[in-house]
């Protein structure tokens, strides 16, 4: 159960814009208590340190990546999977927070998804440059169970696209505290991200960091 104390702490009126029939964006969703994220996400990192990883073909990714919860998503040579093992530490991956919990729920609820309790949280951060290729998330076992997606830090460039890669993509401009959830019709929907310009004067950001939570198993 997820304390409802801890649920609160996140905006349940945030402004929603529609990018689909199930794809919603709350802007600044998580704005507030990003400092509470920041704080757990470090005890995190010293677990279960950020590494780039290899596709399949033996490119390693530009975007450094870690994981949360019960599973990790993990890619090297041999494919795109799940694991309960950390394959750096061969330990279980740490522990999701409470207010990762939280924060997922309460977006997913708000998004008309009730119920969501995610099971790993992918944690990606993206450097000046990094990027993020067109993909579907496909690699769950259940496909009813909705994506939250939540930026940090620099402004990314989303690209929302269809269920065919060839699909024509929309950019959607991701900034510090939204939450994008999509699912349902809309869930297997191909997405990525342009690479990240160098932050503007205002920022003192120097990355962006990107928690996905999904229902793995």
């Amino acid at each position: 159960m997820l304390n409802p104390t801890t649920s609160d702490l996140f905006n349940n009126e945030p402004t929603l814009l529609l990018l689909g029939a199930r794809t919603l964006l709350l802007k600044r969703f998580a704005t507030l208590h990003a400092p509470i994220l920041s704080t757990a996400l470090a005890l995190i990192t010293q677990q279960a340190p950020f590494r780039n990883m290899l596709t399949r073909g033996g490119f390693k990714m530009s975007v450094a990546m870690t994981n949360c919860g019960d599973y990790g998503w993990i890619s090297d040579r041999k494919g795109y999977r799940y694991s309960l093992i950390d394959p750096i530490s061969q330990k279980p991956w740490p522990t999701m927070p409470a207010e990762f919990l939280a924060l997922a729920n309460c977006a997913a609820t708000t998004a008309g998804f009730n119920n969501f309790v995610p099971d790993v949280c992918l944690i990606n951060r993206y450097e000046i440059g990094a990027k993020m290729a067109l993909h579907q998330d496909q690699d769950e076992q259940d496909f009813s169970q909705p994506i939250v997606s939540v930026s940090l830090g620099l402004p990314a460039t989303f690209l929302l696209g269809g269920l065919t890669r060839t699909d024509k993509t929309q950019r959607v401009l991701l900034e510090h505290g939204d939450v994008l959830v999509w699912g349902g019709v809309d869930r297997l929907r191909f997405h990525g991200v342009l690479p990240i310009k160098n932050p503007p004067q205002t920022l003192s950001a120097n990355h962006r960091i990107n928690l996905t939570f999904r229902r793995a198993a």
